[in-house]
This record gives structure tokens, sequence and C-alpha cells, in this order.
């Protein structure tokens, strides 16, 4: 699957969450939650990977199959990559980039996520 390809399925998946946008960090497409990165289309020697957050229990569980590996220089904060060279399940992509939402989102954000309305923006006059 060609890299635009990849950035064509993955772009409305992380989109869709709330305050969710799309940015770029070193060359890569980057998706926030407001100002905290959740997921990255990215490449480590010569193969593209998904980079996003998990805990450390997750993070130790995944990297038990081939097709996960720890985040170089991130790792260490939780940070793992599924190789995208393979065939590539989206509802688990879509699982994984949630998770990794749900650990880097506000409060707010995820109350609407969880189904309750948008806060308002607007301060009450006094």
């Amino acid at each position: 699957m060609p890299t635009d390809t990849f950035l064509e399925r993955l772009r409305p998946l992380c989109l869709a969450f709330p305050e969710a946008r799309e940015t770029t960090t070193f060359g890569n497409p980057t998706f926030q939650a407001g100002t905290r990165t959740f997921a990255v289309l990215d490449s480590y020697k010569g193969t593209r990977c998904l980079a996003f957050k998990v805990t450390p229990d997750a993070q130790d569980m995944l990297c038990q199959q081939e097709r996960f590996f720890v985040a170089p220089y991130t790792g260490k904060n939780g940070w793992t990559c599924l190789r995208l060279d393979g065939e590539v399940d989206w509802k688990e992509v879509r699982r994984l980039i949630e998770r990794s939402y749900r650990l880097v989102a506000l409060k707010r954000m995820l109350a609407v996520l969880d189904g309750a309305p948008a806060p308002s923006r607007r301060r009450a006059a006094r």
C-alpha cells in the first residue's frame, strides 16, 4: 500500500476525534488532540509504521508480536510502532489510535468522545 494510501486511510480515523488536528513534525503527518500528539505516520529503517502511545504494560504485550516495536527515542514514554508493511487491520488501527488519544486528550475532549455535549467555549458574563 503506497504511503499516500496509508495517510488517506489514517486521516479520517484520527480527525474523527474531538478537537483533533493534523500537523507535520519532522516531516511526518502527525495527529494531535489539541497540542498533544496521539499518532504519527512514520518510517524507521525503510519500513512505514504508525507510532502511537500506550501504557507500559500494553507496550510490553504488543511488542511481543513481531509487527510491533518500541519507538526510537520516545519508547520509554510508551510510544510504540505498528509496522505497515504487511496486511493492515484498520479496525485494530482504530482501536490503537483511540487508546492513544484517550491517554493524551483533555477531560473535555474525552467527555465529548464518550457522548457528552460539547462544552461551550464562551464564558458566562458576571
